[in-house]
């Protein structure tokens, strides 16, 4: 029965008389229009002109292909609405407008592959919708009808889904929102900061964020913080420090440190004992056991902070140095004669362990036990590792193993060692950094040679997904990534061992919008 018909029997199931008889001038060209409803057939265009009082339009098999913003303002009184069986392939999200007192709702029959968000909105009167028998493609851009469908007092007819071909013919009813995949990330070009650098650390004091950059061959520790008024990140202080190759923050209170590890020198300690006043070096660290640093590490064992230099010279040797009155000094040595290219601080089984890359063995884990640092196992089928980084997901422990040559590999922690999940091909890679922006956990892998693969890590399958590519002429041989969060925003940092540093920005992408 047709839309007009349904009016008629409920009008005469009310009591009310009806009479066929339009105010002059009020009923349009192929319609048959009532006091209160009207029935247009073949219609060419969308007709007009009807009584303000008009209760029910039915619109049927008419030429219209599309609907208009406000295209029924001019008869807000509406109670049911039917336009079936129709050329209409798009509807605006403000074609509804204004009918706050729609009951029955049908766009059956037509050639809708969606509908915009936000439709339905202000249309809190409607009981009863009729969707089917529309060519629907039940991707991203039909999931907030999924997600409206549960939280009306109204009864949807919605039909089957016409595409993709995995959902062709299921039920819209029988979809969950859940399963669909309507979020992606972009990074984009941000700013540079000049000159190269070999690391880049992340650091909050008096409340801001920092970054500190180690430059070697402008010779210093650069630490950036946000100018407001600009919108940039800007210079704030730089530490004298030639050849350095990491600068490590650590911040106590009000007092800011920074372990400068340097190939050439020795490598110090600077120290700001409160805000105000500037970084001054304090200390120099272990001149006799740090020969060559290549990398440094801050972790806190029995409450107390520490840092590990990993040192890559023949005679030198990885040292663990820790807070001892005002300055830090040497609690053991690690791993001597073994040229570590790495160190990794990480908690297994609620206990600190420490990873060691190394130039002559693989990598190898130790514990923290009776005040010192055991040897607890080697990570098996992983040679030449050059560094290693580790994220946590789903309450499991991942490595992110580097290798230069190869493939570079994702390990999952098993409750007894690390076992090989994921191998990704590398070429020149220094560095496999995973890193949690927002809800994503990512992973970039970088190259000297070709694009850095920006991957994300998949909760279904537990692997990494490739996402995007980074890479020349603004990424040129990446060696550390760092992110950070700055005025509502979300940063990434790239240090470039041959090119500046260049600061990406996360942005997120509704794909259901």
């Amino acid at each position: 029965m047709g839309g007009a018909g349904i009016l008629l029997l409920l009008l005469a199931g009310a009591g009310v008389v009806v009479a066929w008889r339009p105010p002059k001038g009020k009923c349009p060209l192929r319609c048959s229009c009532s006091k209160d409803s009207a029935l247009c057939e073949g219609s060419p265009d969308l007709p007009v002109s009807f009584s303000p009082t008009l209760l029910s339009l039915s619109l049927v098999r008419t030429g219209v292909t599309q609907l208009k913003a406000g295209s029924f303002l001019r008869i807000p009184s509406l109670h049911l609405l039917f336009i079936e069986d129709n050329e209409i392939g798009s509807i605006s999200k403000n074609a509804l407008r204004g009918l706050r007192s729609l009951t029955h709702l049908s766009l059956a029959n037509n050639h809708l592959e969606t509908l915009p968000r936000f439709l339905f909105r202000g249309l809190d009167t409607l009981t009863h919708v009729d969707l089917r028998g529309n060519p629907f493609q039940c991707d991203c851009g039909i999931l907030w009808l999924l997600q409206w469908m549960p939280t009306v007092n109204a009864s949807v007819g919605t039909g089957a889904c016409a595409g993709p071909a995995a959902l062709s013919h299921m039920q819209l009813h029988h979809l969950d929102p859940k399963t669909f995949k309507c979020r992606a990330i972009e990074l984009s070009w941000f700013q540079t900061v000049g000159e190269s650098a070999l690391s880049v650390e992340p650091f909050s004091y008096q409340g801001e964020p920092h970054i500190v950059l180690a430059q070697p061959f402008a010779g210093r520790c650069l630490i950036l913080s946000w100018d407001y008024s600009l919108q940039r990140f800007r210079p704030e202080e730089e530490l004298p420090a030639a050849s350095v190759v990491s600068c490590k923050p650590l911040v106590l209170g009000p007092s800011l440190f920074v372990l400068a590890a340097r190939l050439s020198g020795g490598s110090q300690l600077w120290a700001r004992p409160s805000p105000g006043l500037r970084l001054a070096p304090t200390q120099t660290l272990a001149p006799r056991r740090l020969l060559r640093p290549n990398d440094a590490e801050l972790l806190w064992l029995e409450g107390q902070p520490c840092f590990v230099v990993a040192d890559a010279s023949k005679a030198g040797s990885t040292t663990l140095l820790c807070r001892d009155g005002p300055g830090f000094y040497p609690h053991q040595s690690l791993h001597a004669w073994h040229r570590d290219t790495d160190a990794e601080a990480l908690e297994l089984d609620g206990r600190p362990h420490l990873l060691l890359a190394s130039a002559s063995q693989r990598p190898v884990l130790f514990h923290w036990t009776g005040g010192r640092f055991e040897r607890r196992t080697d990570i098996p089928e992983a040679e030449d590792v050059y560094a290693t980084r580790h994220f946590q997901a789903g309450g499991d422990v991942f490595l992110c193993l580097t290798r230069y040559i190869g493939d570079s590999m994702v390990m999952r922690w098993d409750g007894s060692m690390f076992r090989l999940l994921q191998q990704l091909p590398s070429r020149g890679a220094h560095v496999f950094q995973p890193l949690l922006i927002a809800r994503d956990q990512l992973a970039i892998l970088g190259s000297d040679f070709a694009f850095s693969q920006v991957l994300r890590l998949e909760p279904d399958k537990g692997l990494l997904e490739p996402l995007q590519e980074l890479g020349p002429p603004a990424l040129v041989a990446p060696r550390a990534f760092a992110h950070i969060t700055m005025a509502g925003r979300r940063f990434l940092f790239a240090a470039c061992f041959k090119g500046p540093t260049q600061i990406y920005q996360h942005h997120e992408i509704d794909l259901s919008a």
